[in-house]
């Protein structure tokens, strides 16, 4: 069976909060369509996943912060990774990362690739 869209098409109001949307789950991948206009992770919370995630910024713009362990010791060091449209980061399993900012005066489509 063959699924086809438009990542651009049909855009959710993400005003009041980013909408994630799944558009492909099968085995270990799952794809999700994120759409963000000025929101970010709220302060404190990191997101800290299982699978590894691929992230391209389509359209409009974002931040996102890194921390990653600094090798044998116990500190981490934090990093801040500036997106725009056609950027993409790869997020190993297990970094802790959260979205700083994202572009309040237009929508950013990102698209997200979760892998083992």
């Amino acid at each position: 069976m063959t699924d086809n869209g438009n990542v651009f098409a049909a855009l959710p109001d993400a005003l009041s909060g980013e909408v994630f949307e799944e558009l492909v789950h099968a085995g270990s991948v799952r794809i999700e369509r994120i759409v963000s206009r000025g929101q970010q992770t709220p302060e404190g919370d990191w997101y800290d996943q299982q699978e590894h995630e691929w992230v391209i910024v389509l359209q409009g713009a974002a931040r996102v912060i890194l921390e990653t362990a600094a090798g044998d010791s116990d500190e981490s060091s934090v990093n801040e990774v500036a997106l725009e449209a056609g950027d993409y980061l790869n997020i190993p399993a297990g970094c802790r990362h959260r979205v700083s900012w994202t572009a309040p005066d237009q929508v950013t489509i990102w698209l997200a690739v979760f892998y083992r």
